[in-house]
């Protein structure tokens, strides 16, 4: 079996997809070669739980009215997954699951998206998700302001 018919085989088992030899990429072709809707949801700013669920709302397209807690996040992620014929798969960038402010809510988080999991595979549909962790975000250096979560600043 190929690299890929091995990673489309994962992507329609759904849940957490844990292959550190697969690059997005290849998970974000594989997903779409398996009729799913395929997302990055690019975390690598993201201090907060609800700056998390915002990379989420961004990549996904959620809906304005989104809540922005974990039960929006769950009711959100079980539509996408609906709307779509085979379902859906999410590649979390730099979750920094490590930094004090997120390790909790990063647990939670992932969760949610396990509890999705069971939702779409009721509804004979796949979620399926990889996480990459960065760990803790890096201290702020002395004098320098940090890039907002728009990721423009003042001068541009």
């Amino acid at each position: 079996m190929s690299q890929v018919q091995s990673l489309q085989k994962k992507l329609r088992k759904g849940g957490l997809i844990k292959a550190s030899d697969v690059s997005r990429d290849q998970a974000l072709d594989a997903a779409r070669e398996s009729g799913m809707a395929a997302y990055v949801v690019d975390c690598n700013r993201a201090r907060s739980r609800s700056a998390v669920l915002r990379a989420v709302v961004k990549a996904v397209d959620f809906p304005e009215f989104f809540g922005g807690n974990l039960d929006a996040l769950y009711d959100c992620l079980c539509d996408t997954i609906l709307d779509n014929k085979q379902g859906l798969f999410l590649w979390f960038h730099n979750l920094h699951s490590g930094d004090p402010a997120l390790t909790e809510d990063a647990g939670a988080i992932l969760q949610v998206c396990d509890d999705a999991v069971e939702f779409a595979a009721n509804n004979e549909r796949c979620f399926a998700y990889f996480v990459v962790h960065a760990g803790k975000h890096p201290d702020p250096e002395p004098g320098v302001q940090p890039t907002p979560y728009s990721g423009v600043t003042e001068n541009e």
